[in-house]
């Protein structure tokens, strides 16, 4: 089959939705269909004025349309509702075309926790994207729910999954990077994500815990923690093995969001083994089931102190039950 997968986010940007992607695309060749994936890359962009770090395709419609007609897929996946999303949705329209999307980000939560526009309305604009869908695919079951109490009709589970080939338990020596540090007090705490606004991580660093508190990652809000907490390390984004190497060497991630879909880091993290530590929110509830692998709990220092006892040996038989493969046989049921 050949499939067309649209997305207004790919490489270099290492977010869960291209992370997804880049697994479900290597399945689906694998299992001996044709890709093509049109992103930003070969259109005039521009900065999105909320993710300076995003470019967005500017008036993409024509362009768009001819490689899409050069490509005559047999199915059309549509990942975001950006302008390369929407272009692509009124080509399918236009021609009568069936087509699906994704719902990766809980995008009015996010508008709404930047600018306060009503997330009523937000929802609206969202729900009106993705009412043409044959299918609108989410991550778990719990977002799939909050989608039908806010209107959706047509929502389809497509789970996410985790290459147990490069996060495995080895070596928890730490990277070079914690070698780096002098005053290193037993556990380590880790975040791994955005430091932005809406990743509520100001829920995890202010947590009074015995211990030493680390953070993986850049945003917009760097600096002011960086000051506002010094006794917290600060590592920047590492991405690689090197990331790999300190989910490894955590001795537990915590995970303060509370508007994510599911949350990519939480399954590479259990699989190496390192457990994890949440909120009982929408995402997280599915993903982290088993009080074996990790402790959700409103009481989020409660949580960490009862998921770092956590047997490292559960944790990992606990994340071997979820691969790309069978997400992936998910997606191609619902094109």
């Amino acid at each position: 089959m050949r499939i067309l997968i649209v997305s207004d986010t790919w490489q270099p940007q290492k977010n869960e939705v291209v992370q997804t992607l880049e697994q479900t695309i290597k399945q689906l060749q694998h299992f001996g269909h044709e890709v093509k994936l049109i992103s930003p890359e070969g259109f005039r962009t521009m900065a999105c004025p909320m993710f300076p770090n995003v470019r967005l395709a500017v008036w993409p419609y024509k362009q768009l349309a001819g490689m899409i007609e050069a490509f005559a897929p047999e199915a059309i996946h549509i990942t975001t509702e950006g302008p390369l999303g929407r272009a692509a949705r009124r080509w399918c329209l236009q021609h009568n075309k069936p087509f699906t999307t994704a719902y990766h980000t809980r995008l009015p939560e996010y508008i709404h926790a930047r600018t306060h526009l009503p997330l009523a309305w937000l929802y609206a604009r969202s729900r009106r994207f993705h009412q043409p869908a044959k299918n609108v695919m989410v991550p778990t079951p719990s977002m799939q729910q909050l989608l039908l109490d806010k209107g959706f009709k047509n929502t389809a589970l497509w789970s996410r999954g985790v290459d147990l080939e490069r996060f495995f338990p080895a070596s928890r020596d730490g990277a070079d990077y914690l070698c780096r540090h002098d005053n290193i007090h037993l556990p380590k705490f880790f975040y791994f994500g955005p430091l932005e606004a809406e990743k509520n991580i100001e829920a995890f660093l202010s947590l009074k815990l015995d211990g030493t508190k680390w953070v993986v990652g850049d945003g917009s809000l760097r600096s002011t923690l960086e000051k506002k907490y010094p006794d917290v390390q600060f590592l920047g984004e590492i991405e690689g093995d090197k990331l790999v190497q300190l989910l490894r060497a955590a001795d537990l991630v915590v995970f303060p969001c509370k508007m994510e879909t599911a949350g990519l880091i939480l399954l590479q993290a259990m699989a190496c083994g390192t457990p994890v530590a949440a909120f009982p929110v929408v995402g997280p509830i599915d993903v982290v089931n088993d009080d074996k692998a990790g402790i959700l709990d409103d009481d989020l220092a409660k949580a960490c102190m009862k998921a770092v006892k956590l047997p490292r040996a559960h944790v990992r038989a606990f994340a071997e039950k979820t691969n790309w493969e069978k997400a992936t046989r998910q997606f191609e049921r619902w094109l």
